[in-house]
């Protein structure tokens, strides 16, 4: 009841004319930033702490807040319309995202997103409000024996439920670990796969992985294919969901948040897993199975709810323990700094205007973002009516910059042409793109749980599976390499009976 009395005074605080003002000026921000491919709201938010200096904290922190979310529904738009993330979260959404794109579905799949990022966000912040305390517990008892059988389930995963064969799958996560392992040994500061060039010392950006891999493969293979098959105009298609969408929507819409928001509170790769296990659970759940990989909306309604709800839970942790668990949460820490003030669990005492005008801030966010996105869906699909030569150099030309934009080295636009050839060849030869980009994500972040893992075992690999929780996670991995060959033993045996 105190944590409800709370709220309502925050509520009090956020819908103030000034802090609205912010809020719509975020949300606004946001999207606009999410929609460009390299910049993300980590970025955003960084560029523009020098110009809060002035700022009353609260103000500031809601337009911060307003950014985060803003950038997440805008990631979303260019990764289901042109197959361009504009940032990691938004990796998943292109699976499903651009097929539906493509097949003049685009207004449907950004509704889909849109509404999902609205119920994603709106769970995940009241489960925020009400579970806070018990959440950031749970993320300081996860040692890492338990990040590392996370991380395991997560590659495991990618690789039995995407592409024709697990084989193509393994291949394609090879491609990202091998990435993930260019720069610095975070242990022993031995370089890795630099041939001695100091820019690839701090490895290689994710986004211009995601951006290489998706938007130049997916561009080199359109223009490989242009004149063999001309291209019709893709049509905008009717602008709703209708009531067939709905009942395939809803369920993904309210799982997305469960999965999303534990992940959200622990340093586990922040919005990429929840997306991700959420794109798997609903391919295992739909009985639409066929259409995944060819634009099924469950594929786009339940990742882009999950990633919602994780940036609520990114905030459990960096204000009930300081503990930054994205790049967003470190800068925002950073922030809260600046101004004198330390999060931690006095933070909600010390306080509690700035947290509950924070917290109630993220409501308003909601209703902002779904008024802004919702009517703009059809407008943003009819960038699809573009002719395709004149689409692709658009896309080309705003991935170069966002790949420019991450480092600003002339290098970084020859490793985002290099992979786009890499993912032309993943494409020419059937290997998905998403494992190697979940590769890439988690596979250094592994290496480092692992290490720390046997380090704190003496070596044994006993000390990976020292806990009930790795272990109930080792066990889930077993029933899913297992499954399949069940499967066929009980369809044979079915058969013989029958």
């Amino acid at each position: 009841m105190d944590s409800l009395n709370s709220l309502i005074d925050g509520f009090g605080t956020a819908l103030t004319p000034i802090n609205l003002m912010w809020a719509v000026i975020g949300v606004l921000l946001g999207t606009a930033i999410g929609v460009l491919p390299g910049i993300g709201p980590a970025m955003a938010v960084a560029l523009l702490l020098p110009v809060t200096y002035g700022l009353e904290p609260t103000g500031a922190f809601i337009m911060f807040a307003g950014i985060y979310y803003g950038a997440m529904f805008g990631g979303s738009t260019t990764s289901i319309l042109l197959n361009t993330p504009g940032e990691s979260a938004a990796v998943v959404a292109a699976i499903e995202g651009n097929p539906m794109a493509k097949s003049g579905r685009g207004s449907q799949a950004l509704a889909a997103a849109a509404v999902g990022h609205f119920a994603g966000g709106l769970i995940g912040t009241i489960l925020l409000v009400a579970l806070a305390p018990t959440i950031a517990e749970l993320a300081v008892d996860i040692g890492a024996p338990d990040y590392f059988a996370i991380m395991v389930l997560a590659f495991i995963a990618v690789t039995s439920v995407l592409g024709s064969s697990r084989i193509r799958g393994l291949a394609s996560l090879l491609i990202g670990l091998t990435i993930g392992l260019v720069g610095l040994d975070t242990m022993t500061g031995q370089q890795r796969l630099t041939f001695g060039s100091l820019q690839l010392s701090d490895g290689i950006d994710v986004v211009i992985v995601a951006v290489g891999l998706f938007a130049i493969g997916e561009a080199l293979w359109v223009a490989a294919h242009l004149r063999r098959n001309a291209a019709a105009p893709i049509p905008v298609g009717r602008p709703w969901l209708d009531k067939s969408d709905l009942k395939r929507t809803w369920k993904p819409w309210l799982r997305g948040p469960f999965i999303g928001f534990p992940f959200g509170a622990i340093p586990a790769g922040g919005a990429e897993i929840p997306t991700f296990l959420s794109y798997v659970t609903e391919k295992r759940l739909s009985k639409n199975k066929n259409e995944f990989g060819k634009g099924a909306i469950e594929g786009v309604a339940g990742p882009e709810s999950a990633a919602s709800a994780s940036a609520a839970g990114t905030l459990v942790s960096m204000l009930t323990l300081g503990l930054p668990t994205t790049a967003v949460a470190a800068v925002m820490l950073a922030a809260f700094q600046q101004y004198g003030i330390q999060p931690g669990p006095l933070l909600f005492e010390r306080e509690p205007d700035l947290v509950w005008g924070l917290i109630a801030s993220l409501f308003v966010g909601m209703v902002l973002l779904l008024a802004l996105n919702l009517p703009l869906a059809p407008v943003w699909a009819k960038l699809l009516q573009i002719p395709r030569p004149y689409l692709y150099a658009g896309i080309l030309f705003f991935a170069g910059v966002g790949a420019y934009a991450v480092g600003g080295e002339a290098l970084d636009l020859v490793i985002l042409l290099i992979i786009g050839l890499i993912g032309l060849g993943m494409r020419r030869y059937g290997l998905p793109v998403l494992p190697a980009v979940i590769g890439v994500i988690l596979g250094p972040a592994a290496e480092q749980q692992l290490r720390r893992a046997l380090q704190m075992s003496d070596g044994s690999v006993s000390g990976l599976v020292n806990t009930p929780f790795s272990v109930t996670i080792y066990l889930i991995i077993a029933v899913l390499l297992a499954w399949p060959l069940l499967r066929k033993k009980f369809q044979s045996r079915r058969n013989v009976s029958a």
